[in-house]
């Protein structure tokens, strides 16, 4: 049987999962609502079919992929929970979001009553696509039929743990590679201001070869996703409750990210985003010299 998949939003990851389960057979829907014109545009790209009303978006679908910022993922099923009650098929509720364990939880106590199984899920990787790897990890109850969808183009892990334990792992991934991402952007930049920019190249170059490469490729990237990544490094901070250090550490690192969309939205000659690109314009990979 054919699925019918509703995703919630149209972002760049939400589009991308959208195409990616319509190319292999499924029916994608979405509701638009308080959507740009540049939600609607993917979505038409992506082959989803929009809905006005959340009543007409849960009536149709068998599940609901919950692909929007990590500030909005708790507002997004306190929104649909009514049209979910009132639903007499009750889809399976997928948070795909990069939330903590603590906000996992909170979705789940906004969707209860409504007689949907909810699954707490972490996607690891960029959007999906032919040749991308994308990881969509998954907990709960619900997770074994969420992976029914691996039929449909998507890559699904189950982990052995209730709600909050993809979540963990999403977040345990991000606060790894964005949390290198924005301590290598920060000493690029404190070299740049210091003079030493050149200095630090030459030395990185030759005792760290492979770390300077990947430094260049994660920070290069980093600047247009930096306003997407500031709540996900508050998430992060509240997953770790009860380490005082590294929740002030992440809490650092959110305003740090916070600090790249401004300048990225105003941007100015010589500002710290131009400078993050100087610092990776050299894209050949560098190779490690014999002592």
């Amino acid at each position: 049987m054919a699925e019918t998949i509703g995703i919630i939003a149209m972002g760049e990851m939400g589009s991308a999962t959208a195409h990616r389960l319509h190319e292999h057979g499924a029916t994608v829907i979405t509701s638009l609502a308080g959507r740009s014109a540049a939600s609607a545009a993917r979505a038409e790209r992506a082959g989803a079919i929009p809905v006005s009303t959340d009543e007409e978006f849960v009536g149709q679908v068998g599940f609901i992929l919950s692909i929007v910022p990590p500030g909005e993922a708790v507002a997004l099923a306190e929104r649909l929970a009514p049209a979910l009650r009132r639903a007499r098929r009750k889809p399976v509720y997928v948070d795909c979001n990069a939330v903590s364990p603590q906000t996992a939880e909170r979705i789940g106590a906004a969707l209860e009553g409504t007689g949907c199984d909810y699954v707490d899920a972490g996607i690891i990787g960029p959007p999906p696509s032919a040749n991308a790897r994308t990881i969509f990890y998954a907990a709960g109850e619900g997770a074994k039929t969420f992976e029914r969808l691996s039929a449909n183009g998507l890559s699904i892990r189950l982990i052995d743990g209730a709600i909050g334990a993809a979540s963990a792992m999403k977040l345990s991934y991000a606060g790894i590679t964005k949390g290198c991402t924005a301590i290598g952007s920060a000493m690029m930049l404190g070299a740049t201001r210091g003079g030493t920019a050149d200095a630090l190249l030459r030395e990185m170059a030759e005792s760290q070869p492979m770390l300077l490469n990947w430094m260049r490729g994660f920070v290069g990237r980093m600047p247009p996703k930096a306003y997407r990544w500031v709540a996900e490094m508050e998430e992060i901070a509240t997953f770790l409750q009860g380490d005082p250090g590294a929740q002030q550490m992440y809490r650092g690192i959110a305003q740090f990210y916070q600090q790249i969309a401004d300048t990225l939205a105003e941007p100015k000659p010589g500002d710290a985003v131009a400078q993050l690109k100087d610092f990776c314009a050299e894209r050949g990979e560098v190779k490690r010299k014999s002592a």
